[in-house]
């Protein structure tokens, strides 16, 4: 199995999700993971500047080369792999910035999805997909959990539609609490990767 890892987390070494994630890329086999830290090594954001460079024109401006050079070099690394592992904190009831970057530059007509008479589909099909979602607050299953929904569509759009979660909730609500959510959500990461 090969594995790509997501971070998706602005907050480093205190970030809960990469703590989770990191349970289970520490047994991984270094020639069996491709991981990338999005917040560590941001990815360009598309502009009306560059988004030509995922539009497939004859001759691109140097900023729309690198967008379309940075988004072939995402999707081989999807390509590639058997399995997502993707690190996908709720920030103000959504996901980080930093996260939608990468999905807008995989998200590409023609090359992961196209559309049919009988509407888009998905390319990147035969892949497995694990969502690790954390949360100061709990809101799994109700109003205000936009990861799930969200993450489960646009995956889904590309021809993921294997996909699980696993939740960290109620992190900011005392220590107890979160130090349980973060250890269950570990043997939960542990159980759906193995």
């Amino acid at each position: 199995m090969k594995a790509l890892v997501l971070k998706s987390s602005i907050l480093g070494p205190y970030s809960s999700s990469n703590a989770v994630i990191d349970s289970v890329v520490d047994s991984l086999s270094p020639e069996t993971l491709i991981e990338r830290d999005l917040a560590a090594t941001p990815l360009p954001v598309l502009t009306g500047n560059n988004v030509g460079g995922l539009r497939g024109a004859d001759e691109l401006t140097e900023p729309q080369q690198q967008v379309q050079q940075a988004s072939d070099q995402l999707i081989e690394e999807i390509q590639q792999s058997d399995t997502l592992v993707i690190a996908a904190p709720m920030y103000n009831f959504t996901i980080p910035v930093q996260l939608k970057a990468w999905i807008d530059l995989v998200a590409r007509a023609g090359i992961t999805f196209r559309y049919t008479e009988n509407g888009p589909e998905g390319l990147l099909t035969g892949k497995r997909a694990i969502v690790v979602t954390t949360r100061g607050g709990m809101h799994k299953g109700g109003d205000t959990d936009h990861v799930t929904g969200y993450m489960q569509t646009v995956l889904g759009f590309i021809g993921i539609t294997d996909v699980e979660f696993v939740y960290a909730e109620g992190l900011a609500m005392g220590e107890e609490s979160a130090t349980k959510a973060i250890d269950e959500a570990k043997q939960t990461l542990k159980r759906l990767a193995s």
